[in-house]
């Protein structure tokens, strides 16, 4: 008997190939949320670099944790730019927590630009 439609084998293939993001994903996110690993400069590292091609594939979740983490922990400004631009996507994206530290973000921006008052 034969059966008329898409072939089992093509779906399966294209879960497994998504796979390997999504546990990098969430590899990296328990590395930031484990309390005694997540202080760690070097997990850190890791967890960027885990975070990054999820990242710029548009997962709201990475753009967030990586935008926050570039923004809080890099001291240079090529680094807290894109943290910036990260954020920004993830919060037009409907992410809650980065919606709030884009605004608390863009808040210490405009304090630190705004002119002194005069006296």
């Amino acid at each position: 008997m034969k059966f008329r439609g898409k072939p089992l084998a093509s779906p399966a293939v294209a879960s497994s190939a998504s796979s390997p993001k999504r546990f990098s994903l969430k590899v990296a996110l328990w590395l930031l949320d484990n309390p005694r690993l997540g202080d760690k400069q070097q997990v850190k590292h890791i967890a960027g670099h885990l975070l990054k091609q999820p990242a710029r594939e548009g997962v709201v979740v990475a753009q967030s944790r990586l935008g926050q983490m570039l923004c809080r922990e890099c001291g240079n400004a090529r680094d807290r730019r894109i943290g910036h631009e990260l954020l920004r996507q993830a919060a037009r994206a409907g992410d809650r927590r980065a919606q709030l530290e884009y605004a608390r973000l863009f808040q210490a921006d405009a304090s630190e630009q705004a002119p002194a008052p005069a006296d």
